[in-house]
């Protein structure tokens, strides 16, 4: 017996959903909800994933990781042999909330969402819950509704960290150097819940150096308090924007003086901001600010080789995407499903569990260490 004949037997009847593996096709569903069929597999815990249908609601495509993120873990479930719905919304909410309808009426057992506004979801987990769906947020947490079931993700506070206390190093202010060093600090889309994670790590690390005029803000944009991070951010995480404010910054407050440090929280945004050094005339070397990232996405990568980004935080998204697919499999099995961390992430009306991945600092010294030798990329990709 297939797992949404179960759920709607148990609808009728009134009573639980009860979750079982069972025996029939995978399936590959396109945008237009066509499938192509093939024989049933065994999950790696046991059940069998068979009639199980997976709709996978990924952001956008403009960003790599997103595309990685998607065909990974797709190819995960679908080796076991789950069906699979893969969307794409285009960084639109309402195209998402769509998708994810479409998703429900399609029969999905198993929602895995990285939202994009991860407080606009509430009405639609409404019905995803009403027909017993279980539901994984991927990656950003889903705000300010109680049918969110677990959460998967990279410790997010430890990225921003890893982001500050690179500078710190960098800088050897922890060895008494006293500059003072320009700073421009930037943050993340004001609608994503991990960008505020991401400043606050950071933001702990450098605000005390930046109350002791240590680090200067010529822009005068230095948050007081982590609370203000959006005052900063960047919406839609969009390289362009964030090109557009260095821009301005550097236009506005350094015609007799040089940026030092750079703080993006993520590759997309280092990507515009090394646009917009470039443009103002900063050349690799000395002469190039320290520039932090995140996801060691491959155009930021080859700029660490180029010597204009200085590190990114690699989220290595193989082992989310692995680890989503263990959730799965223990969901369908009716096993307790794994997590390690049931108190940090309160999305307004419950601390979702969640699953915790670590992160990992690259440098250019490190990239053929931990990105070739991994298999993440190939040495040709990058120039090697």
């Amino acid at each position: 017996m297939s797992i949404r004949f179960t759920r709607a037997a148990a609808v009728l009847a009134g009573t639980a959903l009860m979750l079982a593996g069972t025996a029939a096709c995978s399936s590959e569903r396109d945008s237009g909800g066509s499938a192509t069929t093939g024989g049933a597999e065994t999950t790696a815990a046991g059940g069998e994933a068979g009639d199980t249908l997976v709709g996978i609601a990924m952001p956008t495509r403009s960003l790599e990781r997103w595309n990685n993120d998607g065909a990974n873990l797709e190819a995960l479930l679908q080796e076991q042999g789950f069906e699979t719905s893969l969307q794409y919304a285009d960084n639109k909410v309402d195209q998402q909330i769509t998708q994810l309808q479409n998703m429900i009426n399609q029969g999905a057992d198993i929602l895995v969402i990285a939202s994009i506004d991860g407080t606009a979801l509430g009405p639609v987990l409404e019905t995803a819950a009403a027909q017993g769906i279980t539901v994984i947020a991927y990656d950003r947490l889903i705000n300010g509704t109680e049918n969110v079931d677990y959460y998967a993700t990279f410790d997010n506070y430890e990225v921003g960290q890893l982001q500050g206390q690179y500078i710190i190093d960098t800088l050897g202010l922890e060895d008494g150097q006293t500059g003072p060093f320009n700073l421009e600090p930037f943050a993340g889309s004001p609608d994503d819940n991990n960008a505020k994670f991401f400043f606050s790590g950071a933001w702990d690390k450098l605000l005390p150096y930046v109350e002791s005029g240590v680090l200067t803000v010529p822009s005068g944009k230095a948050p007081a308090s982590n609370d203000e991070w959006t005052t900063i951010g960047i919406q839609s995480w969009e390289s362009a924007r964030a090109q557009s404010e260095m821009d301005n910054r550097l236009n506005s407050f350094y015609a007799d003086k040089k940026v030092d440090v750079v703080l993006s929280p993520n590759d997309s945004l280092a990507l515009g901001i090394a646009q917009s050094l470039d443009a103002a005339g900063y050349t690799p070397g000395e002469d190039w600010p320290i520039l932090t990232g995140q996801d060691a996405d491959l155009a930021n990568v080859k700029n660490m080789i180029a010597g204009m980004q200085s590190m990114t935080v690699w989220k290595d998204t193989r082992t989310l995407g692995e680890q989503v697919a263990v959730m799965i499999g223990q969901i369908v099995a009716g096993e307790e499903v794994e997590v390690n961390d049931t108190e940090t992430y309160d999305n307004g009306v419950k601390v979702v569990p969640s699953y915790l991945l670590p992160p990992q600092v690259v440098t250019p010294d490190t990239i053929e260490a931990d990105l070739v030798e991994s298999g993440f990329y190939d040495a040709a990709e990058l120039g090697l």
